[in-house]
């Protein structure tokens, strides 16, 4: 069976299993590369390939291992009470005003370029106050997802990858791209606006309810708990240091736990259970990060990842060759489901571009399609990337909730923007 066949059967067997919740992400991660690389007869050279892909993700694992104690620890020491209290007197209660708030702050967080710490930062943040009013974690992290993947600015990893692939400066990608981009976060606030008013109305308050939720009224000043300036001062550092990028994000978190642990729970046994109680979340994470990397690891070791590359760049008719960036526009948010964004953006995209170019089409507005969805809108419900399993564990859902729940709008976000980039003419019919 040649591989471009097998690893696109691996694939869609990956995603059917997870689904159709007939398999687990940790079974279907392992499983099906492994049945697939035996089946190309790589025998126990498949060890290998899952080695290798550990090995590229381990620091990645490492962080978000961390993360999950840091953050949990955190919550332990009450400091996102006042947070909590704070944004509900001055957003309200309404989810018509919390889920756009949601979108706003994970895009001014997304600066940075990185997907997962916007995960990072806003889901632990926002979760306490969804779980208070009672609006369905799913919005929380799609509205987060759509945010992070259509704020494709030039330092982000796509839009990078596309200039080093295909030897274009970053500001020709770019720039013609920033009225596309403009619909298309206007899509996004549209669409968190009608996910919070759909969301009021399923909790059954009226626009001009006051009424409390729960057993607490937060109208008045809340007391701090304490060690919480404190607190405050470790998560801020702890956030600010990774924001800049000269510590590597797993040391970060890993030192944020251990000062945690002992500023608030200075005992040792107290130490132990709070690593227990949070301890299931971050092996759970762990294991399905270790099956990821291996997942990746078999797809590349194997050449399946190579092959799918080349025969989907063959099946493309010679007479309709001219319309490849818009084709490749359209389907650009499904294809992150396919190939990892190394794999894509550096073996998919060369080839595409070459043999647009052949006929006359400019390699940048290929680059450009290739932002309307490959990991830009693709990356926050793809198996191939850790950030996709650190949304899913951060909001405490299952990754076939999360798939099949934002997979529509982040689609639709693509979509529409690939009608904008045709408006606007950056991309030609």
């Amino acid at each position: 069976m040649p591989l471009s066949i097998l690893g696109i059967l691996t694939i869609v067997g990956l995603q059917a299993g997870i689904l159709s919740k007939r398999v687990s992400p940790l079974a279907a991660l392992a499983a099906f590369p492994v049945a697939a690389s035996l089946v190309a007869g790589f025998g126990l050279e498949t060890g290998h390939f899952i080695l290798t892909g550990i090995q590229g993700i381990s620091g990645v694992i490492g962080m978000f291992v961390f993360a999950i104690l840091f953050f949990g620890i955190m919550t332990d020491a009450c400091m996102l009470e006042p947070l909590i209290a704070w944004l509900l007197r001055n957003i309200g209660r309404r989810p018509s005003r919390i889920v756009p708030g949601s979108a706003l702050l994970a895009l001014l967080v997304h600066l940075d370029g990185s997907g997962a710490v916007v995960f990072l930062v806003t889901v632990p943040a926002l979760l306490p106050l969804y779980e208070k009013v009672g609006i369905d974690r799913r919005i929380l992290a799609c509205v987060v997802s759509m945010a992070a993947g259509v704020n494709f600015l030039p330092w982000t990893g796509p839009t990078m990858r596309a200039s080093a692939a295909l030897h274009i400066p970053v500001a020709s990608i770019f720039f013609p791209m920033i009225g596309v981009q403009t619909v298309g976060l206007i899509f996004v606030f549209a669409t968190a606006l009608f996910l919070g008013w759909r969301e009021e109305r399923r909790l059954g308050r009226k626009m001009e309810s006051t009424a409390s939720i729960g057993p607490e009224s937060y109208e008045e000043k809340p007391k701090l708990p304490p060690r919480f300036f404190l607190n405050l001062a470790l998560a801020l550092l702890v956030m600010g240091a990774m924001l800049t990028g000269k510590i590597d994000p797993v040391v970060t978190f890993m030192l944020g736990t251990v000062i945690a642990l002992i500023v608030n729970f200075p005992e040792m046994k107290a130490q132990q259970a709070r690593v227990t109680a949070h301890a299931s979340a971050a092996i759970l994470m762990a294991s399905i990060l270790f099956a990821a990397g291996a997942f990746t690891g078999i797809m590349k070791g194997t050449g399946m990842l190579s092959a799918m590359a080349t025969a989907a760049v063959h099946i493309i008719p010679h007479q309709g060759a001219r319309h490849i960036p818009l084709l490749l526009g359209a389907v650009s948010m499904p294809l992150s489901l396919l190939f990892d964004p190394d794999s894509f953006y550096f073996g998919v995209l060369p080839v595409v571009a070459g043999t647009a170019g052949s006929l006359g089409i400019a390699p940048v507005s290929v680059a450009q399609a290739a932002l309307l969805g490959v990991h830009t809108t693709g990356f926050p419900v793809s198996p191939l990337t850790p950030a996709t399993f650190l949304v899913v564990g951060l909001s405490d859902i299952s990754l076939a909730q999360h798939q099949r729940y934002a997979i529509p709008w982040l689609f639709a976000a693509s979509l529409i923007m690939t009608a904008a980039a045709v408006a606007f003419r950056v991309i030609p019919l």
